[in-house]
């Protein structure tokens, strides 16, 4: 799944390119994914112009004018990409829309585990997806003190309160894994039991890790793309994620991998202790 940095590089590269462009046609060609795209999706883009586009935490934010906003969420496998008309269409791409330019945005989504809804500013924040977020890890709000105080009332393991949503938006398996590595903490340490100084090195790296990884455009293992349809580089950089058994970059000790719930964690023995 496409975590914070793959989303905040797609939104990057769609700004240079969609702000002040009028939508002028959209089409739905599968409105089955993981909340049904509404009958009124079309309608509601069809002739507004792209005003803004952010992120929050892994959702892509589509401002548009009159006051509504177009979401979308990538899921396991989507793209949200920009192309030049006359594209040869694709056989997952299900929603099309076409810009005054000509280009077209697609959304492709193989596994259909995605999502594609418009709202309102007014409405945004009270979306059973974004109203139990927590704060974002680039933002002030995200900072030692906060972590701490999220830790002492954690009895988790440290990779999972990381990457609870409502601690910290954005934040998923990969980075997580490469945060606890550069503070050399283990990803199976209880939260509550980390010492101050611990909790400061992670506070410290998570913005610098997920900088360096927007630099490099993101993490490509299968699916993700960015708007141009490219892959992500960060993967040449990845310290333990999906190394299992390859020696450490530092110390050279065997990668090990441990099942934590229905996902894997990566640290190396000797410099996560």
């Amino acid at each position: 799944m496409p975590e914070l940095p793959e989303v905040e590089t797609i939104c990057r590269g769609l700004r240079s390119r969609v702000v002040g462009r009028r939508i002028v046609g959209v089409e739905v060609l599968e409105p089955r994914l993981r909340s049904r795209v509404g009958d009124d999706f079309a309608s509601a883009l069809n002739g507004r112009v792209i005003t803004a586009v952010r992120r929050r935490a892994k959702y892509i934010l589509i401002d548009l004018d009159g006051g509504s906003i177009w979401l979308t969420h990538l899921g396991m496998s989507g793209k949200l990409i920009w192309v030049e008309k006359g594209r040869r269409r694709e056989k997952h791409d299900h929603i099309i829309v076409k810009l005054d330019s000509g280009n077209e945005l697609r959304y492709h989504d193989p596994r259909r585990f995605g999502l594609s809804l418009v709202t309102t500013r007014g409405e945004i924040d009270a979306l059973p997806q974004l109203k139990t977020l927590g704060p974002e890890p680039l933002d002030g709000e995200f900072n030692a003190e906060y972590l701490y105080g999220a830790t002492r009332g954690s009895r988790r393991r440290i990779r999972d309160l990381l990457i609870d949503q409502t601690t910290v938006a954005g934040l998923g398996n990969i980075y997580a894994n490469e945060i606890l590595f550069h503070a050399g903490v283990r990803p199976t340490a209880r939260a509550w039991k980390l010492r101050r100084s611990e909790v400061d090195r992670v506070a410290k790296l998570t913005p610098k890790i997920l900088r360096e990884a927007i630099r490099w455009c993101g993490t490509s293992f299968s699916d993700y793309r960015d708007v141009e349809d490219r892959y992500g580089n960060f993967q040449k950089h990845l310290r333990v994620y999906d190394r299992e058994l390859e020696k450490c970059r530092v110390c050279e000790t065997a990668i090990k991998r441990v099942a934590l719930g229905n996902r894997s964690a990566f640290y190396c023995p000797r410099c996560q202790k």
